[in-house]
């Protein structure tokens, strides 16, 4: 829905800018209107003006409103993904571009989930979109990202190159009010939603392994490293239900 409405709203605007350029050659080719003229011209630019300012005021107004979000917001949440214990990097931006996904929800070559716009439904915020937005997918037992090198993917049942069978495991750690952090195993991940705070932490650090079936995960983000050897975090423990 946003994209859609930003879309026709540009569209308009795009239009209305060539007929003001159009009203403005016309003016100075024709210097001597008749009042009918004057009048026609007149209008047409106060009409291409407003109509594109209110459409653009209107839809941005309209999509606040209606937006699970109730106005535009700027979440992270940082990410590391691993595959038989090697680690799997997405694709670099290509072009002009800082980022893959979209406007709304990107990665910019720097292991971050960034959610900076509306978020219309809550699902919008999860790492199954995310995942979708960059070019792959996440599921229970499977997942698939690009890299430089092409999609990358794995699925429940596979081997690695130890011979071990491999599963698809998300684990997520989150802070507490106390500044400890804690990890769950996410079940489902493609559902899980990302916390709604822009700095990491306390916002999450999600994890997303291909290997042996385990409860929890050694691997940490790097930004929760770092706040726990400045004391920012005062450590791991069990998550208290």
């Amino acid at each position: 829905m946003e994209q859609l409405l930003n879309s026709y709203s540009l569209t308009v605007l795009l239009l209305g800018t060539i007929l003001l350029v159009i009203f403005a050659v016309i003016s100075i080719k024709k210097k001597k209107l008749s009042e009918d003229g004057k009048k026609i011209l007149f209008w047409g630019i106060v009409t291409a003006t407003i109509i594109p300012t209110l459409l653009m005021a209107g839809s941005t107004i309209y999509l606040n409103t209606i937006s699970s979000s109730g106005g535009p917001v700027h979440w992270h949440a940082d990410f590391e993904i691993y595959k038989c214990g090697e680690k799997i990097n997405l694709k670099d931006p290509e072009g002009f571009s800082n980022k893959i996904g979209t406007a709304t929800l990107h990665e910019h070559n720097d292991e971050r989930i960034h959610l900076e716009g509306l978020v219309m439904e809550p699902g919008d915020a999860s790492i199954g979109n995310f995942f979708h937005v960059i070019g792959g997918e996440l599921t229970a037992s499977s997942y698939s990202v690009p890299t430089n090198k092409g999609i990358v993917s794995s699925e429940n049942g596979e081997r690695c190159p130890s011979g071990e069978i491999g599963e698809v495991q998300v684990f997520v750690y989150r802070t507490d009010d106390e500044d400890y952090y804690y990890q769950e195993k996410i079940e489902n991940p493609s559902d899980f939603i990302i916390r709604d705070t822009p700095l990491v932490p306390p916002g999450d650090c999600i994890i997303v392994e291909f290997g042996q079936a385990k409860e929890r995960t050694d691997r940490l983000c790097e930004q929760y490293k770092v706040a726990e050897e400045i004391e920012k975090l005062k450590g791991e423990r069990e998550k208290i239900n």
